[in-house]
């Protein structure tokens, strides 16, 4: 068992409110187990990416969609603003997600580099820094020098202590390279979704009266489903979630509609 499975049964635990799910997750033996084994795939690393990626083509590529719409344009229109709006603005969550990343660890880098500068040629002055942390933390001077004394017996253990307690920096584990293709590429598949009625138009007729609400109910059923599997991260009601990214994306959409509607009405 990996520690991230024992963290979920032990989560199910606390939201079933059952103590003896929770004591069978918290025995030595299964923590142990855990402790040793690895933490499993890394896929999971990425899942904010994916549906954050997700979320955003939708309602963006929606909201084209509906704006167009609004101005009664035509399906050429939609599908050439459309699909232009889907690669570009893809293009650029996933090279944002990549500069943060990348950023970030850089970041993590370059401050872990001057800690251990200062570890190696002030040692003194950086277990004192430790010390008068854990004692604003709330921990006794007996307790703070002790827990000084642990952490400053080896030097990653040290390093780690001052880049948590003293920067509250935690280093983050994802490939920048794989948060961009993550981002790109959920946002791709889901903001497709308003265009497929448009793009089957393209083989065969479909009234502008009948692909507009049927690109409707796609993106309200797709947003509402990319809005409940935020669970999987938040950890919340999915269906309550479902309803406030359903209702968020409905809000963006209703506004392009409108403005479409008024441009139109302004060039006559």
């Amino acid at each position: 068992m990996s520690i991230s499975k024992r963290l979920d049964e032990a989560r199910k635990a606390f939201d079933q409110g059952s103590l003896e799910a929770s004591a069978a997750a918290h025995e030595p033996e299964r923590i142990a187990q855990a402790a040793s084994e690895q933490h499993g795939g890394t896929s999971h690393q990425y899942i904010g990416d994916m549906v954050y990626g997700g979320l955003d083509g939708i309602i963006t590529t929606f909201a084209v969609v509906s704006g167009v719409a609004g101005a009664q344009l035509g399906t050429p229109v939609i599908l050439i603003l459309g699909l232009a709006n889907l690669l570009a603005d893809g293009f650029s969550m996933a090279t944002g997600a990549y500069l943060s990343s990348k950023s970030e660890q850089e970041y993590y880098e370059r401050e872990r580099e001057r800690e251990a500068w200062e570890v190696e040629h002030f040692p003194e002055g950086e277990r004192a820094e430790l010390y008068e942390i854990y004692q604003s933390q709330g921990y006794s001077q007996e307790d703070a020098r002790r827990l000084v004394e642990i952490h400053t017996k080896d030097h990653d253990l040290w390093l780690r202590a001052m880049m948590i307690d003293e920067l509250g920096l935690l280093e983050d584990e994802r490939k920048p390279h794989f948060s961009a293709l993550a981002t790109l590429a959920s946002f791709v598949v889901a903001g497709v979704v308003p265009l497929l009625v448009y793009l089957l138009g393209l083989l065969f007729p479909i009234p502008q009266t009948v692909a507009f609400p049927t690109s409707l109910a796609l993106s309200g059923l797709a947003l509402f489903g990319l809005g409940a599997s935020k669970v999987l991260i938040t950890e919340r009601n999915a269906f309550k979630s479902g309803i406030e990214m359903l209702a968020v994306g409905g809000l963006a959409a209703a506004v392009a509609y409108a403005v479409g509607a008024l441009l139109k009405g302004i060039g006559g």
